[in-house]
């Protein structure tokens, strides 16, 4: 932890927000400008969170307080403990985002373990579903505050084949669906049921961060692939959360699609690459991830972000 607490958030006078699966990628990323925006974090992870938390203060050392915690969002105890603590840690909670997932590894699906095929459900949906329940509970309990829960969708949300993401692609089709129903079971309430006045008010979301150059991306990716249409429509982590963040802090109401790759980005990206000629930063010709001068990469082309 760093900082003061939920009192260090008071002063401020923004809510808090909980990142999950926020020790990398696009959830540091996030971390990283909502602190520098003034809001105060609490990211978790699977693995320890320390560096992560570190780093951030480095990057935003007049940033807002930043907390780490390890916490499996595939556990349901592990989800209390992170409500626990993003409870006591932020005292007001305005923002959520379920960011923490896994794709099991890019191959035909008889060849993917059956243990992996129940990580990835636990992970991306199980997931999803334990840490939204908890976050709508410490929403609904907060007098006079709204607060927004954002469920990231990704590859096979829109339908169509995720081949050798079978089971990825079949969690990230659902999750719309559930988000699509709690907007309707917060609205309306749930027939035969009486609904139940709340202290405070929660809103649930979709966010959409596209192809992000993360190890979700790039594990088990071919050169084709990294050509286009990573080459063409990617971007990186710091990229994406400077445009979806303010997005996410302007959404009001509820079942909101906060997205990076917009049609209009999509299509000017495109003219870009193909009519105008302009070449990827970041892929070559080849297929071949980029290096920049002064920066560090992991075998498989993904930049360390600290």
């Amino acid at each position: 932890a760093v900082r003061g607490g939920a009192a260090a958030m008071a002063a401020a006078g923004k809510p808090g927000v909980v990142i999950t699966g926020g020790a990398a990628g696009v959830g540091w990323a996030y971390a990283v400008e909502f602190s520098q925006r003034g809001y105060p974090v609490v990211i978790c992870d699977v693995k320890d969170t320390t560096a992560a938390v570190s780093a951030i203060r480095e990057r935003v050392p007049d940033g807002a307080p930043v907390y780490g915690t390890q916490c499996d969002v595939s556990d349901a105890n592990s989800v209390v403990k992170l409500g626990e603590f993003a409870k006591a840690q932020l005292g007001t909670i305005g923002y959520w985002i379920n960011n923490a997932g896994i794709n099991g590894g890019r191959r035909p699906f008889t060849e993917v373990p059956l243990s992996t095929v129940e990580a990835v459900v636990k992970v991306n949906l199980l997931g999803v579903l334990y840490c939204t329940q908890v976050a709508l509970k410490l929403m609904h309990d907060q007098p006079g505050v709204e607060g927004h829960i954002f469920n990231t969708v990704g590859s096979g949300v829109k339908g169509g084949g995720t081949p050798g993401y079978v089971t990825y692609g079949a969690t990230k089709r659902g999750l719309p669906q559930m988000t699509d129903s709690l907007v309707k079971e917060l609205s309306e309430g749930v027939q035969g049921y009486e609904k139940t006045p709340t202290r405070g008010v929660a809103n649930c979301h979709t966010l959409s961060p596209g192809m992000v150059f993360t190890d979700l991306l790039l594990n088990d990716s071919t050169k084709e692939l990294r050509k286009f249409p990573f080459g063409v429509l990617a971007a990186q982590p710091e990229e994406v959360a400077q445009d979806v963040v303010p997005k996410m802090l302007a959404v009001n109401g509820q079942g909101a699609k906060v997205e990076f790759l917009t049609t209009d980005r999509v299509l000017l990206k495109f003219v870009s690459r193909f009519l105008l000629g302009q070449k990827s930063q970041y892929i070559d010709d080849d297929g071949n991830v980029i290096k920049m001068p002064g920066a560090q990469y992991t075998e498989n082309g993904v930049r360390a972000l600290y």
